[in-house]
């Protein structure tokens, strides 16, 4: 997969198209990511020994296609390529302003 945990991202359809947010979790075998405070739904829970009944939120993951990249230097939607270095490793790197993408997990 393209996008990577600590990546921003932008949602391209649904009740929050056009937020943009960090991906929480990526799920590469379903093709699909969690999104911070994005595609929230209620559900009731019922009370346990260990847990209190409710209402709680929760949020559910969205599939690769319905979201898109944010680059970090040009704040631009883009598709991601793939550059091999001369030390032979593959880098994410966007299209339009041709900088590499470092993710913010990386980064820490």
């Amino acid at each position: 997969m393209k996008i990577i945990t600590g990546d921003k991202v932008k949602i391209l359809i649904g009740k929050d198209k056009g937020r943009v947010s960090e991906v929480i979790k990526t799920f590469p075998k379903k093709r699909t990511v969690l999104v911070k405070g994005l595609n929230i739904y209620k559900k009731h829970v019922k009370a346990t020994k260990n847990q209190a009944g409710g209402i709680v939120e929760k949020e559910r993951a969205y599939t690769i296609s319905k979201v898109a990249l944010v680059c970090p230097n040009c704040q631009k939607t883009i598709r991601v390529s793939y550059l091999i270095d001369r030390a032979g490793e593959k880098n994410r790197y966007c299209r339009k302003c041709k900088t590499p993408i470092i993710s913010s997990k990386i980064k820490s």
